[in-house]
């Protein structure tokens, strides 16, 4: 029965192809921006937001010019709130509190957070058991959010959409999602790639960060400067705007008086396209087909050359984008980049991965001059985040299937505080408009 719906969708494919295009003239002709966003790549405005901006730009005389990235968490530059953390100080928990509540905790108010995230940390009888493991997946964010949405069914108070109770809901998932990743990978490696299985229990006294790390190694162990570097990835992943599509996402199904687990789910759903939370492996997937076809790496002419071929479609995947380079929003730079960057040369010279790191160097280098010959750009082209951050997810000897996941374990704080702020501050549902361009038919 299977092959025949098969074989059915594929035969009527056409007939949809032929029903459902649009021409492309029509959203010029009626001014509708495709993607919600203009063709300078500005979004169309759509709600209000007091937890973070993100600049790209700042008006000088009268003109809009491009200025290097900016991030801002609840007021706060964000290369500042890590600036300010002590050497061997983990700032996961901190900034989530930030993030969540609107303010920086004093020492006692962040101990308290902290205890109530690690004590959160735990899951409930045998689920690990009967629900992670019995239907192991490669796609781990789905087995995520398979997890969420049963998650549901043990919350005697899952329907409350008070704000005290969704913050509760939003803390607790905060407090999951290590477990939920890591639990997941390790059951898809075990029943799937047929290798060793282990559970460790979560540390209460941990970062969520050395948690991580912990939970996903047979040994337990990792070095200071592995965690360090795994909290600030984090960190620059916390939040990012009300207007990417996972947040925003967050905040529609929230106006719809949804719940907390199937907001986050959505949520999910959406940051696991590959447009969105899985840009790091095309750049890691670049750059393992850079290393098989330059002889040395480490040759600025020979990575630029071969850059080259990619661009103009000759090389890699065909589509003559390098990936991790340019971003919807920033121009000059992203600050994100900017910030991770001195800890992945940390985390390379621990690993003597010098020559890798060079790499990097060289296109982070090479390719905006090369994409800005080719072809017409409307702002800067500069790498983003998820430039560096598989090559930092690598090195500390994550699998790539849960590259999406650590988004999402570091996303939700986000997700969280925009779906309070959209209960306390919107009671509309959010409904825009689309125009029919249908013929009408006798």
């Amino acid at each position: 029965m299977e092959n025949n719906l098969k074989r059915y969708a594929e035969r009527q494919e056409q007939l949809c192809r032929k029903n459902d295009s649009i021409a492309p003239g029509l959203y010029e002709e009626y001014g509708v921006n495709r993607g919600l966003r203009d063709i300078n790549g500005n979004g169309v405005l759509t709600g209000l937001t007091n937890i973070s901006r993100v600049t790209a730009s700042k008006i000088v005389d009268g003109k809009k010019v491009p200025c290097d990235g900016e991030l801002w968490y609840r007021g706060y530059q964000v290369k500042n709130l890590i600036n300010d953390l002590g050497e061997q100080e983990f700032g996961f928990e901190k900034i989530a509190y930030l993030l969540l509540l609107g303010d920086l905790p004093n020492q006692e108010e962040l101990e308290e957070f902290k205890e109530i995230i690690g004590n959160s940390r735990t899951l409930p009888t045998n689920f690990t058991r009967d629900v992670i493991m019995k239907a192991p997946s490669s796609d781990i964010m789905n087995s995520m959010t398979r997890s969420i949405l049963t998650l549901a069914s043990y919350d005697e108070n899952m329907k409350d959409n008070s704000v005290s109770n969704s913050l509760r809901q939003c803390m607790k998932l905060i407090s999951m999602f290590p477990l939920l990743a890591v639990y997941g990978y390790h059951a898809y490696n075990h029943y799937e790639n047929n290798d060793s299985m282990y559970i460790h229990r979560p540390d209460p006294s941990l970062s969520t960060a050395e948690n991580l790390l912990m939970l996903l190694r047979p040994d337990k162990k990792y070095s200071p400067i592995e965690a360090k570097v795994l909290d600030t990835a984090l960190i620059l992943h916390m939040e990012h705007g009300g207007g990417n599509n996972s947040t925003f996402t967050t905040r529609v199904v929230t106006s719809s008086g949804s719940d907390t687990y199937s907001t986050i789910a959505a949520a999910m759903s959406s940051l696991k396209g590959p447009k969105h939370g899985g840009a790091n492996i095309k750049v890691m997937e670049m750059i393992q087909d850079i290393r098989a076809h330059v002889s040395d790496i480490t040759d600025r002419d020979e990575v630029g050359a071969y850059l080259a071929k990619i661009l103009a479609g000759e090389a890699f995947d065909g589509k003559g984008l390098i990936y991790g380079m340019g971003h919807a929003v920033y121009s000059l730079s992203d600050p994100r980049e900017r910030i991770f960057r001195g800890y992945v040369e940390q985390l390379a010279a621990e690993k003597h991965r010098e020559r890798d790191m060079k790499l990097y160097t060289n296109i982070e280098e090479l390719a905006p001059e090369l994409i800005s010959a080719r072809r017409r750009i409307y702002k800067g082209v500069s790498p983003n985040v998820d430039f560096y951050s598989g090559f930092v997810y690598e090195m500390l000897g994550i699998p790539q299937e849960l590259y999406t996941a650590i988004f999402a374990i570091a996303r939700i704080v986000g997700w969280s505080a925009h779906r309070i702020e959209e209960l306390i501050c919107v009671d509309k549902i959010i409904r825009p408009a689309y125009m029919s361009v249908m013929e009408e038919k006798e």
